[in-house]
């Protein structure tokens, strides 16, 4: 068996209701002062100040920074590891979606050593020490909570990743009833986000493709394709946020060890420059880089197509099944809602060549894909797409 290194989260906390023990995990995780990090939506759904009394009645002082914005920039970073200086805060609590995740990950680093933000991205630059870190997810896609990876947007449009298991949280705390007021766009958007986080770091190239990643992300797919779209279309069901809460989480820890590809650099321009949600990125491309994936390399796919959808395990040749697969996951995206064309996303068709150009930077995603991507490939993958 070939070597591999596999990092998570040390101790993971799952169930509805755990919330509720929030304050005690900090009084003895952290101390009795700890900086919150959320963003004005969630403030708006009473979650936080859920957490507040929680923690208030253990005895803790939270202070709330509350300024996170979707695609983070720096300063955003900067500023709210100032607040947690400023407050003196013993460590730090990440609430809501993926970005409060990672701009806690990243302030718990900055306000716990002396690193500058500017030269740790990367992978491994960040070497700590750290303030403790509790990470609390409120939609089921990101798997931030279980990821050594923080993404912040430099300059006007551009994304970088910081890289180390150092941002690793001490605890990941899983709640499904947290997830139960998300709207169903935002659930389906984030929810083929988890998928694309399983489905790329099965068929990841990396040299850390991994036994382990393999198993949770054949997992991940067999929860999320079976809970997906009643999440969606019923949101109250508490099973199915429970088993998409908990697929994300096993698709995060999957990608976290066996890093993903070409869905993701092509995403990441159309989020940088035209700020469409991440996920919805994702879900946008994603049956195209699977297609021009699988014409050379259909078996990971093939291998994977009756996890997620068990009608496609009849079909016996692996070209035929992994383009049924292809087309599956499409189709499971337009039924959860979602656009389905970067022209229903105002997105300029001169513009495709500049997204091209831009994807190309993302190398550090690209060299773990099956198949090579040039940029005249991203081109023609982006004008399917429009």
């Amino acid at each position: 068996m070939t070597p591999f290194i596999f990092n998570t989260s040390p101790s993971i906390r799952f169930g509805a209701g755990v919330l509720s023990q929030i304050g005690e995990i900090v009084r003895e995780e952290i101390g009795s002062r700890a900086l919150l990090v959320t963003d004005p939506g969630m403030l708006a759904t009473g979650i936080v100040d859920r957490a507040l009394d929680f923690l208030q009645d253990a005895g803790v002082t939270a202070t709330v920074y509350q300024d996170v914005k979707a695609d983070p920039p720096e300063s955003v970073v900067t500023t709210c590891a100032k607040a947690a200086t400023d407050a003196d805060a013993q460590g730090v609590i990440g609430l809501g979606g993926g970005s409060s995740l990672d701009v806690a990950k990243l302030v718990a680093l900055l306000a716990g050593g002396k690193e500058d933000l500017t030269s740790i991205y990367g992978v491994g630059n960040a070497k700590g020490p750290r303030l403790p870190l509790i990470l609390i997810p409120t939609t089921s896609g990101t798997g931030s909570e279980v990821t050594p990876i923080s993404i912040v947007t430099t300059g006007q449009s551009e994304k970088m990743g910081v890289v180390s298991p150092v941002i690793l949280p001490d605890i990941a705390l899983l709640d499904p009833e947290l997830t139960l007021g998300l709207p169903p766009h935002i659930t389906a958007a984030t929810g083929i986000d988890a998928m694309v986080h399983a489905i790329e770091a099965y068929a990841s190239v990396n040299t850390n493709n991994n036994p382990l990643s393999r198993n949770l992300a054949t997992e991940a797919l067999r929860l999320m394709g079976a809970s997906l779209e009643t999440a969606v279309h019923s949101g109250g069901d508490i099973k199915a946020r429970s088993d998409l809460l908990l697929g994300s989480m096993m698709a995060g820890q999957a990608f976290a060890n066996s890093p993903v590809a070409a869905v993701h650099a092509l995403a990441y321009p159309i989020g940088g420059h035209f700020h469409v949600p991440h996920g919805l990125s994702n879900a946008l491309v994603l049956p195209h880089v699977l297609r021009f994936n699988a014409e050379v390399a259909p078996k990971p796919y093939a291998e994977i197509a009756a996890h997620v959808f068990p009608e496609l395990a009849a079909v016996e040749h692996e070209k035929d099944r992994a383009e049924g697969f292809c087309d599956a996951m499409a189709a499971l995206s337009k039924r959860c809602g979602l656009q389905q064309t970067l022209r229903e996303m105002e997105i300029p068709q001169d513009f495709l060549p500049k997204l091209a150009s831009d994807a190309m930077n993302q190398s550090r995603l690209l060299v773990n894909n099956p198949r090579e991507v040039r940029e005249i490939d991203a081109l023609e993958i982006y004008q399917t797409a429009w």
